[in-house]
């Protein structure tokens, strides 16, 4: 039977460990932040605006982190989701795991496993505002992922 309320050999109560890390190797974490890089680039490349990265590790275990993006059209939505696939595919070998939205182009998801890729257009965004439910997970800045000034556009906020 499990005890609710553990104790050590000499009797005083066990403490739990609040430095947990995430059990992922740091070989995956770089491969993770790789794609998440590419990604970004890829979208700002492709004009989307309000680039965003977030570092999800210490909040799940089923992904290193969100890209998240903001397109202003239909067709725009498309070009950024079928050029990250491009470069997250074919220049990087990477293999995606699903789509989600594609058809509605309100919000795209493409799942690459570690990484999860949000494409929104303004209202969508707004609307389900993940920064604000993954408040917990930390904002990676373009420039910590190796992008430089001239590749980061003027339509994303986020240096």
């Amino acid at each position: 039977m499990n005890n609710p309320n553990p104790t050590s050999e000499s009797g005083s109560p066990v403490q739990p460990d609040a430095t947990v890390k995430s059990p992922r190797s740091p070989a995956v974490t770089d491969r993770s932040r790789q794609l998440a890089a590419a990604a970004a680039r890829t979208a700002i490349a492709n004009n989307g605006s309000d680039v965003l990265v977030l570092d999800v590790c210490d909040q799940t275990a089923l992904f290193d982190y969100f890209v998240i993006a903001t397109g202003t059209s239909r067709r725009q939505l498309h070009a950024i989701s079928e050029e990250i696939d491009d470069v997250l595919q074919k220049d990087l070998g990477d293999t995606r795991m699903g789509i989600e939205g594609y058809e509605e182009s309100r919000w795209i998801v493409l799942d690459y496993g570690s990484v999860v890729i949000h494409l929104f257009d303004e209202e969508a965004r707004a609307y389900y505002d993940l920064e604000s439910l993954w408040a917990d997970a930390k904002p990676v800045a373009l420039t910590d992922l190796g992008l430089t000034a001239a590749e980061i556009s003027p339509r994303s906020n986020r240096t």
